[in-house]
């Protein structure tokens, strides 16, 4: 999680991340070509400030308007952003003049607000657990006193810039019903997760609307 890795790498190593959204624009372009109407969306993950994603921005916005030029054709897309690091909670209206989309990654985000590592935490979540310190497996169920917060801040403030930002969640967590509560309060429109969670993600989804339908005719 840590380390050299994420938008750092586009920062170290422009080349890879060029070579990642020409080949996204470059397949988009020929599905056009078919007839199909397509809108790429390019995430930069990991970025912790405004710069950083204007920097990787703008190295990948040049390369995407050269394959137009070469291929002579125009399509829309959008460059938005992971946010998993807490600084980028934090400044998340800052980013959001940067970025067209935002794409919350709460694993990471969760390890990073506790310190913890997914690769060994295992070895003591369950005694956690048992001796309730613990509600809940942070990696399945979302934080929302921690996490959950810096989430809605991040929401809140992304918002203050550009308050028709899509917005939704990728991670494990778009697959579980209460964190999906969660989520739907703060407005996010969309979920990432493994395939086998996203009947329940869908169920759950579904859920809130009828409870919220239900408390309208209530009132």
């Amino acid at each position: 999680m840590l380390g050299h890795r994420g938008c750092r790498l586009a920062v170290t190593y422009p080349e890879i991340y060029k070579m990642q959204a020409e080949a996204i624009i470059e397949s988009a372009v020929a599905i056009q070509d078919e007839g199909i109407k397509v809108f790429p969306e390019i995430m930069i993950p990991l970025v912790a400030s405004k710069e950083e994603l204007a920097y990787v921005k703008q190295e990948i916005k040049q390369s995407v308007q050269e394959i137009f030029d070469r291929e002579r054709t125009l399509l829309p897309y959008d460059i938005g952003t992971m946010i998993e690091i807490p600084r980028a909670c934090v400044t998340a209206d800052e980013i959001a003049k940067e970025a067209q989309f935002f794409s919350f990654g709460t694993n990471d985000l969760t390890q990073l607000t506790y310190g913890f590592s997914r690769d060994d935490a295992g070895k003591f979540l369950p005694s956690y657990s048992e001796k309730g310190l613990l509600p809940n497996d942070p990696f399945q169920t979302l934080d929302t006193a921690g996490v959950g917060a810096l989430v809605e801040m991040a929401v809140s403030r992304g918002r203050m810039t550009n308050p028709n930002m899509k917005m939704g969640v990728c991670g494990e967590h778009g697959g579980d019903p209460r964190s999906i509560h969660f989520f739907h309060k703060l407005g996010l429109k969309y979920v990432s997760c493994s395939p086998f969670r996203v009947p329940i993600a869908r169920l759950a989804a579904a859920q809130v609307v009828l409870e919220e339908q239900e408390n309208l005719q209530e009132a």
